[in-house]
């Protein structure tokens, strides 16, 4: 075992605090990863003040991870020190059920290893990418090409799959007009891939404030959703509606937004439940989905599509002790539009 820095809850609600953990030997097709930003998703925020349910304690988030390959095991083949690497939502499952064998790991049966707040295949404890290394299985990393810089690129291991999977999954392209519901750190990604897909987009906010950002981040339309009028205008609009954010939404409102057989598609979770009038579905045959994050291969290919674009997250790069601070930002909305921890100050 190895003694490693970082940041964690010590208990639910209670603020981020430096502290050591121990990180398991590195074994026969493991990679030990020398982490050098740690992207902060408001994922970390629900999970450590148990906004989702109870969780592990003490937790160290983190699931945007981005660094260096420093060792590798005696059985890996797909990585050499040196190599810049990503490591994002899980870290491992089964491999053997029908999701796993279909690049859907995201889906495991026996459900995935989730980078933190989870119990390893061993029953130990997971700790995220708020520290200065991590140990993972090969199978679990991805290469992050040399066209995106690390601190931008972290993000993009859970902000970027998130909306990079489905607006693939459902079409988004040329021909095809896609809202996307919020422009933060998810929805500022959502925006720019699905502009570099082709897609006609609009982006749907309360109010008309980040409207410049949005139009230079590749929108082609801004609207505020605080505007009744912006309901009646936009009736029957759009294929693709893309909700990315975890406050309850008037389903009935926004469903009206699609044009026949459009779906609406939330990666945003809301942590009370929702209610829904199924009227909203069965009147022009509509349909509400979910979606989370992707499989290894697409997570690799997503990564690769944005270094062909020249796509990275808008981020602030912030050191370690500044952590606490930043959730409040993320919860007050005052960040353009993720910040990045720089693990050399942990």
């Amino acid at each position: 075992m190895t003694t490693v820095a970082a940041y964690a809850a010590p208990r639910a609600k209670a603020p981020l605090e430096r502290t050591t953990i121990e990180r398991r030997p590195v074994g026969e097709f493991d990679i030990l990863i020398d982490i050098k930003f740690a992207g902060i998703c408001h994922s970390d925020i629900h999970q450590a003040r148990d906004g989702w349910g109870e969780g592990i304690f003490p937790m160290v988030p983190g699931h945007e991870i981005a660094g260096i390959v420093a060792e590798t095991g005696s059985g890996v083949t797909r990585f050499k020190v040196g190599d810049r690497v990503g490591v994002g939502c899980m870290v491992d499952s089964c491999g053997q059920c029908d999701a796993c064998l279909m690049g859907r790991e995201q889906h495991c049966a026996e459900g995935n290893t989730q980078t933190y707040n989870a119990l390893d295949r061993s029953g130990e404890p997971t700790y995220g990418g708020y520290s200065t290394h991590l140990v993972v299985t090969e199978k679990f990393a991805v290469s992050i090409p040399e066209g995106i810089a690390l601190d931008e690129a972290a993000p993009l291991l859970c902000a970027g799959i998130t909306t990079y999977s489905p607006l693939k999954r459902w079409g988004a392209g040329p021909g095809k007009k896609v809202a996307v519901v919020g422009l933060g750190g998810l929805g500022h990604m959502a925006v720019k891939i699905a502009h570099a897909l082709g897609a006609e987009v609009t982006v749907l906010s309360q109010s008309l404030r980040k409207k410049d950002d949005g139009l230079k981040l590749g929108a082609d339309h801004y609207y505020a959703t605080s505007d009744p009028k912006t309901f009646e205008e936009l009736a029957g609009t759009f294929d693709v509606i893309l909700s990315t954010v975890s406050a309850p939404l008037d389903f009935g409102a926004y469903l009206g937004l699609l044009r026949t057989e459009g779906t609406l598609v939330n990666v945003g979770a809301p942590e009370e439940p929702i209610s829904l009038n199924l009227f909203s579905l069965i009147l022009g045959n509509r349909s509400i989905a979910g979606s989370a994050i992707g499989g290894i291969k697409e997570t690799q290919e997503m990564l690769d599509f944005c270094a062909v674009h020249g796509l990275g997250a808008e981020i602030e790069v912030i050191e370690a002790s500044q952590v606490n601070e930043a959730y409040e930002r993320v919860l007050a909305s005052d960040v353009r539009y993720r910040f990045v921890i720089d693990t050399a100050t942990i």
